[in-house]
């Protein structure tokens, strides 16, 4: 007999350390996740606290709808992850994953986004990601004017 409640289950990604997260966030770069709002959401703990320059919340369910706003303005976006690695910070493990953003926004002068960033990734003792920080290479202010600076024109999309 067939038991929703069994088939999430097994849907969900088996998580037994940090390695088994690494590989998930791997799969959602490939998904360019930030772009398309396709992230493995089990990973994350339901309270946890998202920051990038500009905004701080916390609330994984939060984080998705936010992605799910942003993800309409996107016209041809691209989202490389250059290097995925652990660290530790006084005993306690994290993980740093570098990457390069580029999109351009659909908007009438269509502002190209490009950003190149860092995200690190804390646990808590389930290997849930309670904090997820980005640092870019511009300012909020920089990136924030990329917005408002007329794109390149023809472009694929």
């Amino acid at each position: 007999m067939f038991n929703r409640a069994d088939h999430v289950k097994r849907d969900e990604p088996s998580v037994c350390g940090i390695d088994d997260v690494i590989a998930i966030l791997q799969t959602d770069y490939e998904r360019a996740y930030f772009l398309t709002g396709n992230f493995t959401s089990t990973v994350y703990a339901d309270d946890c606290s998202f920051e990038d320059p500009t905004i701080k919340f916390r609330g994984k369910d939060l984080y998705s709808r936010n992605l799910g706003l942003l993800v309409t303005f996107f016209d041809s976006p691209s989202l490389v992850l250059q290097k995925i690695e652990k660290g530790t910070d006084c005993e306690t493990e994290f993980v740093l994953a570098a990457w390069k953003l580029r999109t351009y926004l659909k908007l009438p002068w269509q502002p190209l986004i490009s950003i190149e960033g860092t995200t690190v990734y804390d646990f808590d003792e389930d290997f849930k990601i309670v904090r997820h920080v980005e640092r870019w290479n511009v300012s909020a202010i920089e990136a924030i004017g990329q917005i408002f600076t007329p794109g390149a024109g023809e472009h694929a999309g």
